[in-house]
């Protein structure tokens, strides 16, 4: 099966079930809920790092690559669930974080006593430049009492990896052959396209100084070499690359296939519509037009020139899609249909983020000592530092914190949600007692939509293989798109608003079936009233 046809499934290991009580999701755990995953019907579940890690954030700072956290269990109980999910058919697809590591890091550690070796795998200048971190502060940190500082694009204790060595290049194509060697099936490259900083590093006062380090054209050779190193000699291993603040061109380079780079990318542009002036800690109404505008050029560009789109609504970076686009306390469950539809028959590989199947909601924490993150923590004391009031700088945080997807998978109404029976390192969401697993199976209908649209994929070759056009683009409520493959059309229209709106059907398919659609009409006529977040699919051949 293609990657085109596979749907993935995301779990954060530490928020998805705990199996030994000490609060904090395991492996044990994932490997407990795999039939379930298999009655979702997903291929692949991606795990955020399992790995050895101090957890300044939440294991992105990785101190070994190859050892698993005895937070989440050990490498055998690892092993166990790689197996034990090949036996239910689904496959495990790793977080691969190979531009910076822990300062912790044996690497790190050796450089900082002195040796050469290990000095040049990280990024050392004696004079730094007025880049700024994407966590808040200057890029730059003192190294130790050298007189050199070392680049860290994220946190202070996330040391950038300097690839322009090939040691450094050959030790991490190394841990990735060692989890191939284990059975891992997918990688998910965390922010790949940073990897490829210039020679020579210069200020740049531009957007923080993103322009020198991102999308840098050497980012493309050692990906090329990576896939040759690598995963290039196993035609079943999926690859995704998180890609910062990209382009279209560029991530059609990554995914072109003849390339060999990757599989396809990850971005976040439509995940922005709610920022003002491009600024995550602000507070705006999503902006339709610009959300709209971005699937098409993305779907209409990305289909012109065979690259491909990762397809994802929520992650462990984002707050619940379903608060920032979707009036929640009215239309949760037909705002969630909508939502999955939106991006389930389009073109490109669906992610599915826990909970997302379930319409989980974000957790509505009423305290900062609630929020654990560092970058919601140091957001807020940057907020209170440039003058805004606790309470408006706490609504911000809320509205845009990652911790909002971060909480425990609401399982059942049982104390603690069903995640665990003692407190989580994290609070549980608010809705966990009206929104959870085992209400949703016995009463509900969102994961039985999430059920039908996978199964569709894997039915029409159409959903996985065809083309992508706009349809009706400038309609200031739907999002509509076609999809064609030979002789098989599919129309896909999406309100996106909580009023109804009536829209014309083409000719040609008002003698189509309708594939899907989250309310009960099931008539084609030529003039079609919407009602509120109404999702609709109408296929012909």
């Amino acid at each position: 099966m293609s990657f085109k046809e596979k749907v993935i499934y995301q779990i954060y290991p530490k928020s998805f079930l705990d199996t030994n009580q000490d609060g904090v999701g395991d492996l044990a755990g994932i490997k407990q809920k795999l039939p379930y995953l298999q009655q979702l019907g997903v291929d692949m579940i991606w795990l955020n790092p399992v790995y050895v890690s101090p957890q300044k954030d939440n294991g992105y700072d990785i101190a070994d690559y190859k050892s698993v956290n005895p937070l989440f269990g050990s490498m055998e109980g690892l092993e166990e669930l790689i197996f034990a999910a090949q036996e239910l058919k689904i496959d495990i697809m790793f977080d691969m974080v190979l531009n910076h590591v822990s300062t912790e890091h044996i690497w790190f550690q050796k450089a900082l006593a002195g040796e050469k070796k290990y000095q040049d795998y990280f990024i050392l200048r004696d004079q730094p430049t007025d880049w700024v971190s994407k966590f808040g502060g200057n890029a730059w940190a003192p190294f130790g009492d050298t007189g050199n500082y070392y680049l860290h694009l994220f946190d202070k204790t996330q040391a950038d990896l300097n690839w322009r060595n090939p040691e450094l290049r050959e030790e991490l194509y190394e841990v990735v052959r060692f989890w191939m060697d284990k059975g891992v099936k997918g990688f998910r490259f965390d922010v790949i396209n940073l990897i490829g900083k210039d020679e020579e590093l210069k200020d740049c006062a531009e957007n923080d100084g993103k322009p020198a380090y991102t999308d840098r054209p050497i980012n493309h050779e050692y990906l090329r070499d990576l896939n040759q190193a690598t995963y290039g000699a196993d035609s079943e291993i999926i690859t995704v690359g998180e890609m910062s603040a990209t382009s279209i061109p560029e991530c059609i380079l990554y995914t072109k296939p003849e390339r060999h780079e990757l599989n396809m990318t990850f971005n976040f542009h439509h995940l922005k519509v709610d920022y003002v002036d491009g600024k995550k800690w602000t507070q705006m109404p999503f902006d339709f037009t610009r959300l709209k505008e971005l699937f098409h050029t993305w779907g209409t560009q990305m289909s012109e020139e065979n690259g491909w789109n990762a397809l994802f609504w929520n992650n462990h970076d984002q707050p619940r899609a379903l608060n920032r686009f979707v009036d929640v306390d009215n239309y949760r469950v037909e705002g969630a249909k909508m939502l999955a539809s939106a991006i389930h028959l389009n073109r490109g590989t669906p992610y599915i983020y826990m909970g997302e199947e379930i319409g989980m909601v974000d957790p509505d924490f009423t305290s900062m000592d609630q929020y654990v993150d560092v970058e919601s923590l140091n957001a807020y004391q940057e907020m209170l530092d440039a003058g805004k009031s606790e309470v408006d700088a706490f609504e911000i945080v809320k509205a845009k914190s990652r911790d909002n997807s971060r909480t425990p998978m609401q399982w059942s109404s049982e104390k603690y949600s069903g995640f665990s029976t003692v407190n989580p390192w994290i609070s549980v969401g608010k809705t966990a007692n009206e929104i959870n697993v085992a209400k949703e199976l016995q009463e509900g209908s969102i994961f039985s939509y999430y059920q039908k649209l996978i199964r569709l994929r894997k039915d029409y070759p159409l959903i996985a293989e065809g083309s992508y056009e706009a349809f009706l683009p400038d309609h200031p409520q739907i999002y509509g798109y076609l999809r064609r493959l030979g002789k098989e059309s599919l129309l896909v229209i999406n309100n996106f608003f909580p009023q109804e709106t009536t829209i014309e059907i083409p000719d040609e398919f008002l003698t189509g079936k309708i594939l899907i659609n989250n309310y009960e009409d099931e008539v084609i006529d030529k003039n079609i009233q919407l009602k509120p977040y109404q999702s609709i699919a109408i296929y012909c051949d």
